[in-house]
């Protein structure tokens, strides 16, 4: 490997030292400040494209079940429920499997009503109650076990509770469309539930809609005492639902189905994939911009030291030392302008994630304020990509620089 303490040496002088032409220092620092808004925008972008995934991910998994067993076509519920359950949970990276019942229905309130789903969960159900009490903020999980003064207890959405106007210890009205059957067939039921807790996971939709109740009331209420349409699976690790779900669909039979988070938001999930690749593609039209930049100036630069270079060549200097002097120029910039875009970006994301800067309206995009989570290999790439853009912008402008004839550039000194 080559020494390049002289080309290095040489390139930080022409970079460091006073212009004959100021225009060539004034797109120098257009050089950097480009390649530095460059990685800070990308910074900031991805910041916020990993931010939205992961409070998604996080609200979703910690409301909803990483693996689902469902019927394929809408029955009666699950056969003979309690001994596949019992199997499921065998099944590695399987730390529970619980038996749930959903059902569609109706809340009552003082101010308005509002429809929703209303779920069942069993006592035994330690995994599913445990991540949901992380969310109760009034009230208490635990009285979700047994009536209040005859009354069955239930859990509420924070923003559920506040549209229809219920109150922790209030009483909602439950309106179950074919909750009671009859000589003369289906009729809605009414029963009436104590509101005992009130849960907000951060999810607008969960938060908007569900309610918890114990299994055993949904089933009696609903007139479907003993059955379940759903077993929910938690797993040690989300990221391996879509393995667990294709290894448990021979063990469920050709009636149920099993489906991954992944696969029941494919949609969302898909829309943050893209909006991610949108936001590289865009934002790295910048980088170009410094590229561009660097160009001009090493361009510039060349034609303003046609004679320093003839000289050089002719006390020894080597053509390859003289492509390499502008080559590192051009690094240099972009080393200069990638380290002050990393510390914008990342000073940006850290203070906008902390001051929770940029506030939404959470019934239209699901989050309180835009979430920021950079990430440290985002910073490895970027930089590489920035530096090896830097690099390519360098390449003519070196070459150019070793087309100089030393004797016509000398001719008349």
């Amino acid at each position: 490997m080559p020494n390049l303490a002289f080309e290095s040496f040489v390139a930080r002088r022409y970079l460091t030292a006073k212009r004959r032409q100021a225009v060539i220092s004034v797109i120098t620092l257009l050089s950097i400040g480009g390649v530095a808004a460059g990685v800070m925008a990308l910074i900031i972008a991805l910041a916020i494209t990993n931010g939205v995934r992961n409070t998604l991910q996080r609200s979703l998994l910690g409301a909803t079940a990483h693996v689902s067993i469902l019927e394929k076509e809408l029955g009666v519920g699950l056969e003979e429920w309690q001994p596949l359950t019992d199997k499921l949970a065998r099944i590695p990276h399987v730390n529970s499997a619980t038996p749930v019942l959903y059902s569609q229905v109706l809340y009552s309130g003082p101010q308005t009503g509002q429809g929703g789903y209303l779920k069942g969960i069993p006592d035994t159900a330690r995994e599913e109650r445990a991540e949901l009490a992380k969310y109760v903020k009034q009230g208490s999980l635990d009285r979700l076990r047994a009536s209040a003064d005859g009354f069955p207890p239930i859990l509420l959405g924070a923003k559920l509770a506040q549209r229809t106007g219920m109150l922790l210890d209030s009483i909602v009205t439950v309106i179950i469309p074919n909750g009671e059957m009859t000589p003369m067939g289906a009729r809605p039921a009414y029963p009436r539930f104590r509101v005992v807790g009130i849960f907000e996971s951060g999810f607008f939709d969960v938060d908007n809609t569900f309610a918890y109740a114990a299994l055993d009331d949904v089933q009696r209420v609903t007139g479907v005492a003993g059955a379940v349409n759903s077993i929910e699976l938690k797993l040690d690790d989300v990221n391996t639902a879509l393995d667990v779900a294709a290894a448990v669909r021979p063990a469920i039979g050709d009636k149920l189905t099993a489906q991954a988070w992944q696969e029941q938001n494919k949609t969302v999930l898909n829309a943050l994939k893209m909006d991610r690749i949108v936001a590289v593609i865009t934002i790295s039209l910048i980088q170009l911009v410094g590229a561009m930049n660097i160009l001009i100036s090493l361009i510039m630069m060349v034609m303003e030291k046609t004679k320093d270079i003839a000289i050089l060549v002719s006390m020894g200097a080597r053509w390859e030392q003289v492509r390499r002097i502008f080559i590192l120029q051009g690094i240099y910039i972009g080393a200069l302008g990638t380290a002050l875009g990393l510390l914008l970006g990342y000073g940006v994301s850290f203070a906008a994630e902390k001051g929770q800067w940029f506030r939404l309206d959470a019934e239209i995009y699901g989050l309180s304020h835009v979430p920021f989570e950079p990430r440290a290999i985002d910073a490895v790439w970027v930089s590489a990509a920035a530096l090896v853009v830097s690099f390519l912008a360098t390449l003519y402008p070196a070459r150019r620089a070793t087309a100089v004839l030393p004797a016509e550039a000398l001719r008349y000194e």
